[in-house]
């Protein structure tokens, strides 16, 4: 038997998202650290991890395990927080300066089942307006196969 080299584990740099400086200090005011737009302690809980972002387009993954019910499917809340945690920082970058976004609508249809590996949800711009943002977002399984479909608007106010 061959023995294999190991393997170099690559650290991944956390992504910086373009907050407008007037939001982190409103925020950091209340005590909110900036990771809260990667979805906060519940986004640190349940894995979320976002990868690309933009007001038209964010990107992020969340692993299956330790957000699965008790028949060992993904549960539909986690899709449900991963797809209001990407949309509400969609909507927040849309926002801008001065402005916030908060969830004030989300629809939810599973699709089929994720049992293990990472799902990535993709959420995109449907409407940006001055008072509010609808963003679709796909959730897909680690073949690419869609899991759930969900549609997030939110409410742009000022801070």
């Amino acid at each position: 038997m061959t023995e294999q080299p190991p393997t170099e584990t690559v650290a991944q740099a956390p992504l910086v998202l373009d907050v407008p400086q007037d939001v982190l200090d409103h925020f950091a005011k209340l005590g909110v650290e900036p990771s809260t737009f990667s979805g906060g302690t519940l986004g640190d809980k349940m894995g979320i991890r976002v990868v690309e972002a933009s007001g038209d387009r964010v990107v992020g993954t969340m692993p299956v395990e330790g957000n699965q019910q008790p028949y060992g499917l993904l549960h539909g809340g986690a899709s449900a927080a991963l797809a209001e945690t990407l949309g509400s920082i969609a909507a927040m970058l849309h926002a801008g300066p001065g402005r916030y976004a908060v969830g004030v609508d989300l629809n939810v249809t599973h699709h089929r089942s994720a049992t293990s590996g990472l799902v990535t949800g993709v959420a995109t711009a449907v409407f940006k307006g001055r008072t509010a943002a609808t963003y679709e977002i796909a959730i897909t399984d680690d073949t690419g196969r869609r899991i759930t479909s969900c549609r997030l608007t939110c409410a742009l106010r000022d801070l």
